[in-house]
């Protein structure tokens, strides 16, 4: 085959000096095939060759991490009783920008296929959507296409979606955020590795047959996108739920033969990234027969053989000699599936068509920490970050009629009810486990067979990352795990899916660089270690134009006694309702700012981790105490929605006084961090939660009781509590009718 060219090259998204690396590693100039290899493996996707350097600083070790970040397909933590939690987020952003309902629906294939093939059954789905303007034609056909897609392949495949979060920002427009996590459950020292250890061991594909779709996926994730975005559709890979659940059992009975050495999923860059990827695991190599592939287009070329993305297939090493156990599993199933290599002891990927040598690569340079590039790009700090310095809220007027206000933030997209979204989701389907349907600010999942639950959730405010990354990115670490101690359990560590527009924009690197240290920080102080995630960069269309940096933190946590399971909804009229937590006059990028005053620069909230930390041991003891009716962190939209929520999920309303100290607006809308609302029942539990609050150093403040069915501010009744329910509830179908 002919030698490749420096032109070839750079249409394939490789640097010149990349290229002769590439000469210098193999000894020779590349041909064509071994050139595609390369393209895909040292993408920013697979080889995070823009961002590795920052990873590394992440705190990666824990006493109940099971495995460390990168080294498996999913992060692994043990939760107790024998059991350990599998759990993942990755990105699909740019095949859900072009195609959403596949885009959307195959990115919630990859994430599951991440956690069974290392043996555990997944349980649970979140996700985190980010659209643009939700007035906009383009976006509506987005997030319907989107939904659709997460709910007709979660459903399908039998996966109930418990949690998650949808905000809709006009950088969003082009770049739209498809980020899906999935989580699973295996039993400690019975999970597989994706590894192929021992030369001689056969190696399978199983699954569906190999088509041209998905060609190049991983380089288009690794480029802005522009007008011609079009032409990529044939990069967004086409997904079937129903192969998917085949494939689950099929790999789950397959590993109880004891006949698997290794396994992994082909996501990103297929064959080409998990035979290069499990053979450099394990310092051996591969020898792959690309004539053996099952197809369902002819006439394939090596490369696009080797490129294909197409889904639901996986990649098994097997015990020699085991062979016909393996191929039972397959044929029970009615899963095509055919040897298509060996492993060998050479250290190099080789692959074969009809006898033919077309590639030759050694498999540690294909792969991140081994001879894939590195780099660590120039940042500055944004210009932007003038005008955020030069924010004086005393130039900001407090409205007249703030019951119109409050009107006004629940009618908004990013806070009123997603119920058009997730009704389209099945959350029982498949599974008995959902513990409660209170709702609460973790999703909660019974772990059947034990008294333990899992507590879930994913959580970012990119408007505060974006006016500040470092303190944006410890406030997304320190609201998941608020969620979870709210809900009654304890964090335990983290994935992320860190979206940010292009890396070659030093003000982005900037965002990315400040971000990874933010995150650092907050998981040091929580104790939640990361156990892997996805870098997603590009999400920038071709006019420069970047969306909100957006480090999404899914967090896991467990929840020990059934006891300390608690929800946000009031319990009772007459139960006292106490803030915990410093209260400022603080209206930073807030919504209210944000959308009612058109104020897009303004600083990030209040924040400041001791505090949080303080305030989360505290609520931990209130609630393992049982003195706790309902407990609600303030978030987006401040107080007055965390008190909206509370009263609407228990039908009940709320009659408050304002903190004489404050701007009133900023008391109801602000959303400085480190805060939660209880509830009590009675003085003598009043009183257990103050000294509770003064033992931990946690600001303590009576605010007002429970009542039925209206909102009193002050001396101002506001109404019912049903009127703003209709709005909260309705909100974005009302938008989506227009």
């Amino acid at each position: 085959m002919q030698t490749a060219t420096l032109e070839q090259a750079r249409e394939l998204g490789l640097l010149s000096e990349e290229f002769d690396k590439i000469r210098e590693i193999l000894g020779r100039t590349p041909n064509f095939n071994e050139l595609s290899v390369y393209s895909v493996m040292w993408s920013e996707h697979c080889s995070y060759k823009n961002s590795i350097t920052w990873l590394k600083t992440l705190p990666r070790d824990g006493s109940k991490l099971l495995t460390k970040a990168g080294e498996e397909n999913a992060g692994l933590v043990d939760i107790g009783d024998g059991l350990a939690c599998c759990f993942k987020i990755e990105s699909h952003n740019h095949p859900s920008a072009i195609e959403p309902y596949q885009g959307a629906a195959t990115g919630v294939g990859g994430i599951n296929r991440d956690v069974f093939s290392m043996g555990a059954r997944p349980i649970a789905q979140l996700n985190s959507l980010r659209f643009g303007n939700i007035k906009t034609e383009r976006t509506q056909w987005l997030l319907k296409g989107v939904v659709k897609g997460i709910g007709d392949y979660g459903n399908a495949f039998g996966i109930p979606t418990v949690g998650g979060e949808v905000y809709f920002d006009d950088c969003y427009e082009t770049n739209i955020l498809v980020n899906a996590m999935s989580v699973g459950l295996v039993e400690v020292g019975k999970t597989v590795s994706a590894a192929a250890d021992g030369p001689g061991n056969p190696v399978y594909i199983f699954g569906s047959a190999t088509g041209k779709d998905g060609i190049h996926g991983a380089a288009f994730a690794s480029k802005d996108i522009g007008e011609d975005a079009a032409n990529d559709l044939p990069s967004v890979q086409v997904g079937d739920p129903f192969w998917e659940k085949l494939i689950l059992e099929a790999t789950m009975e397959l590993i109880a033969t004891g006949a698997v050495v290794g396994i992994q999923d082909m996501g990103a860059a297929g064959i080409t990234c998990s035979t290069s990827e499990m053979s450099a695991k394990s310092g051996t190599g591969m020898d792959v027969w690309l004539d053996k592939v099952p197809l369902r287009q002819a006439d394939m070329k090596p490369w696009e053989i080797l490129l294909s993305e197409s889904q639901e297939r996986m990649l098994v090493v097997v015990k020699k000699g085991m062979e016909a156990a393996a191929e039972a599993v397959f044929d029970k199933w009615e899963i095509t599936h055919a040897q298509i290599g060996v492993v060998t002891d050479t250290g190099r990927v080789r692959y074969y068509m009809n006898g033919e040598l077309e590639g030759d690569i050694p498999a540690e340079s294909l792969v991140l920490g081994g001879g894939a590039p590195v780099y660590k790009r120039e940042w500055e700090t944004p210009a932007y970050f003038e005008k955020i310095a030069a924010f004086n809220d005393e130039h900001i007027p407090v409205p007249a009629d703030l019951k119109e206000v409050a009107e006004f933030i629940t009618s908004l997209p990013n806070i009123a009810s997603k119920r058009w979204v997730y009704r389209q989701y099945d959350s029982m389907v498949g599974t008995v486990m959902q513990s409660t349907n209170r709702p609460s600010d973790a999703a909660v999942v019974k772990v059947k067979g034990s008294e333990k639950s899992l507590a879930l959730t994913v959580d970012c405010n990119s408007r505060y990352v974006y006016a500040d990354a470092d303190k944006g990115t410890q406030i997304a670490v320190a609201e998941a795990a608020r969620n979870i101690v709210c809900t009654g359990g304890e964090p335990t560590a983290i994935t992320n899916c860190l979206n940010f527009g292009n890396p070659y924009n030093k003000e982005v690197y900037y965002q990315f660089k400040h971000a990874i240290d933010g995150m650092g920080k907050a998981c040091r102080k929580f104790d939640t270690p990361v156990t892997g995630g996805n870098v997603s960069f590009y999400n920038q269309s071709s006019d420069g134009t970047a969306v909100y940096p957006t480090p999404t933190i899914g967090m896991v946590g467990v929840i020990e006694d059934p006891a300390h399971i608690t929800g946000l909804g009031f319990r009772q009229a007459g139960d006292i309702l106490v803030m915990l937590g410093h209260q400022r006059e603080d209206i930073g990028s807030s919504q209210y700012l944000a959308k009612y005053h058109q104020v897009e620069l303004s600083p990030c909230p209040y924040f400041n981790l001791d505090e949080e930390y303080q305030l989360h041991q505290a609520l931990k003891q209130m609630i393992r105490s049982g003195w706790v009716e309902s407990c609600h962190d303030i978030s987006e939209g401040g107080l007055f929605v965390n008190l909206l929520e509370s009263a609407m999920a228990g039908r009940l309303g709320f009659h408050i006084h304002s903190n004489p100290v404050l701007r009133k607006d900023a008391f109801l809308f602000g959303e400085a961090q480190g805060r939660a609302v209880v509830s009590v029942k009675d003085e003598l539990t009043l009183a257990r939660i103050e000294e509770t609050a003064a033992m931990h150093g946690v600001p303590f403040a009576v605010i007002g009781r429970v009542i039925p069915e209206r909102m009193v501010v002050d001396a101002e009744d506001w109404g019912d509590t049903a009127t703003f329910a209709d709005t909260y509830d309705h909100a974005i179908e009302r938008s989506l009718r227009r």
